[in-house]
């Protein structure tokens, strides 16, 4: 069965974690990624937070599966001709080098267009045009610019940033998905064109929903399904909401049987009023029901947390999965806080293709995370990530590059 992006060639130029995101999904959706890196050093990634001595670590691996690894000196004019060739046979260049650096490398968009008219050049850079543009970005800046770190956490504490790397993988995700719809453009129009993502740009993108509840609140001056309301007060921003959901349907996290020794027994819990009635039964309050007190939705938001705290009362009765249990039964809308030690044993999990079992030759097995997008016609095959330089024998033939040719330019350390 073919893949959904077979003969698409990706020569990729990025590292660490937002570029090699993208370059991921592209190539479990069935792309021929390329993945250039400097003789023997590589990706950062392949010496970064190793658990074992000298093996490439997990975050590499867990983000280069199904990509071929060429070493090749850029700065060297026969690398540069290696270069140029690769970009004649490429579809898209994905980097996400520091602002500047591709130019300085001498690959402008007018060389690579000039070499090739239909190459793609996709980016990830930290700002998009404007006074912090040739800023360095990581991760937790960008959740900081993006607005996301702003409306994490509680409301008498600092900004939180999160543990999902919405800067970095989010970002990646977005690229992904310009790529793909520049390639599908390019069959009109015959022309390539330049793609970029700003790790800000994507950050706000996930954060949608407060830039709307900060016009909201300039408009009102309160939100009544935020926890300040009604005993706290508002100020110019919108602040921190804690674990409340921040939208239609009041939600909170909740104890369970076992908090007291487990960090992790506990439910999120949503009162969504179609099933008001159900969930006053569930918990033994029927008199609620009727009560003119909790009768309406918005009347509820004036009393949530009274009515949290005798959620969890029951709540703390039951482990998080016998609360699951009963709460589906009347489709009263929960999740259990889930571990990562607990998402990695699920079974699942494992047989959806959400959690893979690879096989290393120098790791051996570990378990990674499989593609997310899934697809009829398309199933994803999640191959390990390649050692360094496993594939530049390989792909300079495929270039027309002779056996002799290339043992040249490793005599002369080009690749």
């Amino acid at each position: 069965m073919s893949k959904a992006l077979d003969g698409v060639r990706i020569l990729d130029f990025t590292h660490v974690q937002s570029g090699p995101t993208c370059t991921q999904l592209l190539a479990w959706l069935g792309a021929d990624v390329i993945k250039v890196e400097r003789a023997g050093v590589g990706d950062a990634t392949r010496g970064q937070l190793c658990d074992i001595p000298g093996v490439d670590s997990l975050y590499f691996t867990m983000l280069n599966h199904n990509k071929r690894s060429i070493t090749l000196d850029t700065k060297n004019p026969k690398g540069k001709q290696v270069l140029d060739a690769l970009i004649k046979q490429c579809d898209v260049l994905v980097e996400n080098f520091a602002p500047g650096a591709l130019d300085r490398m001498g690959i402008t968009w007018q060389h690579i267009e000039q070499i090739n008219p239909r190459m793609i050049v996709a980016s990830v850079k930290g700002f998009g045009p404007g006074p912090y543009e040739h800023c360095k970005v990581y991760e937790n800046v960008a959740q900081c610019a993006g607005g996301s770190a702003s409306t994490t956490g509680f409301d008498d504490g600092p900004p939180m940033v999160t543990g999902a790397q919405i800067g970095d993988s989010g970002t990646g995700l977005h690229l992904a998905l310009g790529i793909v719809a520049a390639l599908y453009q390019r069959n009109s129009t015959g022309r390539g064109q330049k793609v970029l993502a700003p790790m800000q740009d994507a950050v706000l993108n996930l954060c949608r929903v407060k830039l709307r509840d900060q016009q909201r609140l300039e408009r009102t001056g309160t939100m009544h399904e935020y926890p300040q309301y009604p005993d706290g007060k508002f100020g110019a921003a919108v602040p921190r909401a804690g674990n409340a959901s921040g939208g239609g349907q009041p939600g909170s996290i909740l104890k369970c049987k076992g908090w007291e020794t487990d960090p992790n027994a506990y439910i999120y819990f949503i009162t969504q009023a179609a099933v008001w009635p159900a969930v006053c039964k569930v918990i033994g309050e029927k008199g609620w029901i009727e009560d003119e007190a909790f009768a309406t939705p918005a009347a509820r938001l004036l009393h949530l947390k009274p009515i949290f705290s005798r959620i969890e009362q029951w709540t703390m009765t039951k482990t998080k999965f016998e609360a699951m249990e009963i709460l589906n039964q009347y489709d009263i809308p929960c999740g259990p806080i889930l571990s990562m030690k607990e998402i990695a044993e699920e079974p699942g999990l494992r047989q959806t293709g959400t959690i893979v079992e690879v096989e290393h030759p120098t790791r051996g097995k570990y378990l990674t995370v499989g593609n997310p997008i899934k697809m009829s016609d398309s199933p994803t095959e999640v191959m390990r990530s390649p050692l360094l330089g496993e594939h530049t024998d390989e792909v300079l033939t495929q270039l027309g590059y002779s056996s002799s040719e290339i043992a040249a330019l490793r005599a002369e350390r080009v690749i």
